[in-house]
């Protein structure tokens, strides 16, 4: 038995150039020996996104206005969706929504500093800046409690001060090998795929996030953050997860070496089709129901993409949604069930210099144009149609501030405020969908102070942005050069 005080897993997921993403686990020596017993090197998803409980129960009480179009709940007009993933009943008192880059960080160093048992974390980068140097001080701190700079260096040092606690955990893409990954130079093999998972865990308590861990992100950058506070087996399923993502990726080593886990599959070394299938094989009143959503298409896992499609298929002349995605770049799937779907649609996405590869130097600085033509063509297609009333395209505008924010918000016929919300890391591209791991929850509420709080979010982002119109295209500022209008098609899947 591990004493009260000792951590059971510290998971932290950052990358340096050449690696996807990271994943860092601490726990003390007794729980690392059970579970080599256990054989949790293997990882296990399949049974792990199979454990949902039984489909939400109708609720008892009219929920907002919704009784008033004659459904018979919320409950009951998603409960579809325990058919697919996981479903976790909460009080929706016990969740919060964080609206700016400082309290996402604050709340961060605070649970860090307080978590007795486990700090989960699962990211795209960590930075190398003084304000992710704090954060790490802060693990260390804790650690302590219980006893050329790159993201895997940062780290580097806790693992050799604290090699029975801590893991580190760098994953990489199985479509990264051979020819290819000799050939693609290191900035640019992300656009193969990467850990693209946002998920920040302290004891029973979970934030899920589009952010990543660096200053940007801490200060400037916005996203989108909920904490979901003493939700013990929400918390569980994420650990569980990063877990095992992190049993399939490259240990990090006391000396900056890398190695896999005894008896796993090499991910670009070993064969392709071994490696994903062994991944696959791998008191208050509750008003809130929260539904954890996997997309990790390289293993096979589609359930994110699935309960997506559905809802975007169902959005019918009585809903409005409002989606959001710092890089708006929609599947044809996703693009082709807004355009024929009868709900009506507000979209923001970022204005070309609230992008956060603006003014960048090289291929990259031309990112911002591309977006724009995708935008535009998007439009056009819009105004083809004639979905100009149904279907509004915003672009979120901040001086020295960059975009990053991602997901939706659903409303029901004669509501005034959101009943269910998706929040994560997917950006409803085709990276987010086919090359990429990807991690979100869908969020269904008839609490009235949650509702709130999200209707709250949703217009502290849209008030600072502008419609777009055909006018919007014709500025000087728009002009796509010729050689990026050709050159889109051929690249838009891998960014």
């Amino acid at each position: 038995m591990a004493a009260p005080m000792s951590w059971r897993r510290l998971v932290y997921s950052v990358c340096s150039p050449a690696v996807a993403g990271v994943f860092t686990r601490m726990s003390d020596r007794l729980f690392r020996a059970r579970d080599r017993r256990k054989g949790s090197s293997v990882l296990l998803l399949a049974p792990l996104l199979a454990e949902a409980d039984p489909a939400p129960h109708r609720v008892s009480r009219p929920i907002g206005s919704a009784g008033a179009q004659g459904t018979d709940g919320l409950c009951t007009h998603f409960k579809w969706m325990a058919d697919h993933v996981p479903a976790f009943r909460v009080p929706g008192t016990h969740i919060h929504i964080l609206n700016s880059p400082e309290q996402f960080y604050k709340a961060m160093k605070a649970r860090i500093k307080t978590a007795k048992r486990r700090v989960v974390m699962a990211s795209l980068y960590l930075g190398t800046g003084q304000l992710e140097q704090e954060l790490v001080d802060c693990m260390e701190e804790a650690l302590q409690r219980s006893r050329q700079m790159n993201s895997r260096t940062m780290l580097l040092p806790l693992v050799q001060h604290f090699t029975s606690q801590m893991r580190v955990s760098l994953y990489h893409t199985p479509d990264l090998r051979g020819l290819l990954r000799l050939l693609v130079p290191q900035r640019f093999n992300e656009t193969i795929g990467v850990q693209h998972i946002k998920v920040y865990l302290f004891d029973d308590s979970v934030i899920i996030s589009g952010a990543n861990l660096s200053d940007s992100y801490f200060t400037n950058r916005q996203d989108r953050y909920v904490l979901l506070e003493n939700c013990r087996e929400v918390a569980d399923f994420f650990s569980n997860l990063v877990e095992a993502v992190g049993d399939v990726s490259l240990q990090l080593q006391p000396d900056n070496s890398v190695t896999m886990l005894e008896g796993m599959v090499h991910p670009y070394k070993g064969n392709r089709q071994d490696f994903s299938a062994e991944a696959r094989n791998e008191g208050e009143e509750e008003d809130t129901w929260v539904f954890p959503l996997v997309q990790m298409k390289p293993l096979g896992i589609r359930m994110d993409e699935q309960v997506t499609q559905r809802l975007l298929t169902d959005a019918g002349p009585d809903s409005t949604v409002f989606l959001t995605s710092g890089y708006f770049n929609l599947t044809r799937t996703y693009m082709r069930l807004v355009l024929g779907a009868g709900a009506s649609y507000r979209i923001l996405t970022a204005s070309p210099e609230v992008n956060g590869f603006f003014g960048a130097k090289g291929v990259a600085g031309a990112i911002p144009a591309a977006y724009t033509h995708i935008a535009r063509q998007f439009y056009n297609q819009v105004c083809q149609l004639g979905q100009e009333e149904r279907v509004h395209l915003h672009e979120y505008h901040r001086p020295q501030w960059t975009f990053h924010a991602k997901g939706l918000w659903y409303y029901l016929q004669g509501q005034d405020q959101p009943c269910l919300t998706l929040i994560g890391s997917p950006n409803f591209g085709y990276r987010s969908v086919h090359r990429d791991l990807e991690a979100q929850i869908a969020i269904v509420t008839e609490n009235k102070e949650l509702q709130s709080q999200l209707q709250e979010e949703k217009e502290m982002l849209y008030q600072r942005s502008t419609e777009v119109s055909s006018s919007t295209f014709e500025r000087p500022d728009r002009h796509v050069k010729l050689w990026v209008k050709l050159v889109t098609p051929l690249i838009k899947n891998f960014f």
